[in-house]
């Protein structure tokens, strides 16, 4: 029977990909760490991990010991939490999982507030192109755009994401302003690609439809920080969120075009699973965040860090 130890010793040994990394997060040698890996697959009786000169690969049986045993210590730790209640004060592990720009730039820097108002948590921000699977990766909160997971998971909405056409003045007097939706097809449109959003294509909001619009581009990009630059610079039209926008707007750098349309909103979620919904750790970390984004930079107001 697996004991809690070792899902602990595996579920780091596949997060960290390599001995010597898992060595130095254990304080042992890693000689230590193969030969805990040895004797663990030996009793058993099934090999966990092929290893090469730089790396280990999860085998199939490993993939699956590592999924349950993510789940099996969320347990745990839940449980744990749950008896403990009466505590209220977060504390332990809170793992992350957001986009690249959007945690760089707001999740990052919330999570160094959250750690100094609650210092009995350590957090573990994991940035990737698309949001990972919360139950495969042992995490305990997922932030997303716009649709939601089916209905295994809980969602909590921390900020709705308002989105804005704009371009630099400077491509507006090269190329003029467009007055209609269906005028975009005639300039240059920067686009930003995330999770799984079609290529080129942009939707807007009329009435109780969706209109999608098909935009010519000669720049993409999955980081927001690099398209909006290309549209400071001229590139080309952007749209955007508004509290990423805001303070350019405001500025004259960039100007709002197509004002009386409505792009579909891509609201930002929240995402846990159910065990989770009453850990200290992950309802004061959401708390944190509807508070926090609800004086986030918007075109009426003064930017708030």
């Amino acid at each position: 029977m697996s004991r809690p130890q070792d899902l602990t010793f595996f579920h780091l040994l596949a997060m960290q990909g390599n001995l010597a990394a898992t060595a130095r997060e254990l304080g042992i040698t890693p000689p230590a760490v193969s030969k805990r890996l040895a004797a663990l697959e030996q009793r058993l009786g099934v090999r966990l991990v092929n290893r090469t000169t730089r790396s280990l690969g999860l085998t199939p049986e490993g993939e699956i010991y590592f999924r349950h045993a993510g789940r099996i210590l969320g347990d745990i730790e839940s449980l744990e939490e749950l008896v403990t209640s009466s505590r209220q004060a977060p504390k332990g592990l809170l793992r992350i999982n957001a986009s690249l720009g959007f945690g760089r730039r707001h999740i990052g820097p919330a999570l160094s507030v959250f750690l100094d108002r609650y210092p009995e948590v350590e957090a573990q921000l994991i940035l990737s192109d698309h949001p990972m699977d919360l139950a495969a990766n042992g995490l305990d909160l997922v932030i997303r755009f716009g649709s939601l997971p089916d209905a295994r998971f809980h969602a909590r909405r921390i900020a709705s994401n308002r989105r804005l056409l704009c371009a630099s003045p400077l491509y507006l007097e090269r190329h003029g302003t467009p007055q209609r939706l269906q005028e975009l097809s005639q300039h240059n449109c920067i686009f930003l690609r995330q999770n799984d959003s079609i290529h080129g294509v942009w939707e807007f909001l009329e009435g109780q439809r969706t209109r999608s619009v098909k935009v010519r581009s000669n720049l993409s990009c999955n980081d927001g920080e690099v398209a909006l630059n290309w549209a400071l610079e001229g590139r080309g039209i952007l749209l955007r969120a508004e509290w990423d926008i805001a303070r350019y707007v405001r500025s004259g750098r960039l100007r709002l075009i197509l004002e009386d349309t409505q792009a579909v909103p891509a609201d930002v979620y929240a995402i846990y699973s159910e065990q989770h919904h009453l850990s200290a750790k992950v309802r004061h970390f959401i708390d944190f965040l509807v508070e926090r984004f609800q004086r986030i930079d918007h075109l009426d107001s003064g930017e708030v860090s």
